[in-house]
């Protein structure tokens, strides 16, 4: 047995026991991918994969046992290579963060230009991408933190920290007639046109939720990821906006208001993702302490120790 069968092998799994694109990723052939597989199986006496004819058809039983010992071993070769960087290079390297647009833009620059100023040798990656593309890239290890408000919790390879939290602003032209009411209600922006996150970003999920509470139909004309395309459809009048809190902290343009849609949608958490079991280099327990106070070493390592079905109730999802 070897690492280069335990990676193919893994690497199937991981692409839907596609070995063209698994020789692509790992830059080989497919052939080599699937003589390596098979002398893997023949050295284990077991059947990692079925299959028909050439192609790989499903994970066998006991395949599935195999395919999670790779995961632990794969997962403790890439430690040992963290270990050694951190020995040998000392506070230099890569951090690279797998976050969303709102957090890249909004929350992320002041934590990474201190940790720059701290760690000057260090340079700063960012993927950014939707929630559970960032949860994807912690788990495979593209990435050594991720970020995101929705979906990282679900995830039981994943160990997360709530990081703030965060309720959703209503962004109108000064003169719409929402203008001057203070506290708003659903009925009141049922019968709007909306412009806000796509589903999967930025707690949607409670926004929709809500109005499905009351059984509203929102009316939305138009979904983005980006918080400042969404004020920018706001300004040309095509509606009125629903965005995350974070992204009022620079001032909006003069004809524009906000005001707060806690009370309608509630709270939101954003969440820091690590890979359970993964090898943590000083640098990534400051950067986790500069974007919040209360992700201290001590608090990271505490539920790195943790088992998925034990994790505090703060670090679940609401």
């Amino acid at each position: 047995m070897n690492l280069h069968q335990f990676r193919f092998a893994q690497e199937a799994a991981r692409r839907g026991l596609n070995l063209t694109e698994v020789a692509k990723a790992l830059h080989t052939s497919q052939p080599g991918v699937s003589k390596a597989i098979l002398e893997l199986e023949e050295e284990l006496g077991v059947d990692i994969f079925s299959r028909h004819g050439k192609r790989l058809k499903r994970v066998t039983e006991p395949g599935e046992q195999v395919l999670k010992s790779i995961d632990i071993i794969m997962r403790e070769v890439n430690n040992l290579k963290r270990i050694g960087e951190h020995y040998s290079r000392q506070d230099s390297g890569t951090l690279s963060i797998a976050t969303t647009h709102t957090q890249a833009r909004y929350v992320l620059p002041p934590s990474v230009a201190k940790l720059r100023q701290a760690y000057p040798d260090v340079t700063v990656s960012l993927h950014q991408a939707e929630p559970s593309q960032v949860a994807r890239m912690v788990i495979d290890e593209v990435a050594d933190v991720g970020m995101a408000t929705e979906s990282l919790a679900r995830y039981p390879e994943l160990v997360t920290l709530p990081c703030y939290e965060w309720q959703h602003m209503i962004v109108m032209p000064k003169d719409h007639p929402l203008a001057q009411i203070d506290t708003l209600r659903l009925q009141d922006l049922a019968s709007q046109a909306l412009i806000t996150y796509h589903p999967s970003f930025a707690g949607r999920t409670r926004v929709d939720q809500a109005f499905e509470a009351k059984q509203l139909t929102p009316n939305v004309v138009l979904e983005a990821i980006d918080s400042d395309v969404i004020k920018t459809y706001v300004q040309l009048g095509m509606g009125i906006g629903i965005i995350a809190e974070v992204a009022l902290r620079e001032a909006l343009p003069p004809e524009l208001v906000a005001r707060p849609a806690g009370h309608l949608f509630g709270t939101n958490i954003t969440r820091m993702a690590f890979k359970r079991g993964s090898y943590l280099r000083n640098f990534v327990y400051e950067f986790a302490q500069l974007v919040s106070p209360q992700l201290s070493r001590e608090a990271i390592e505490s539920a790195m120790n943790t088992e998925p079905a034990e994790q505090p109730e703060s670090s679940k999802s609401p």
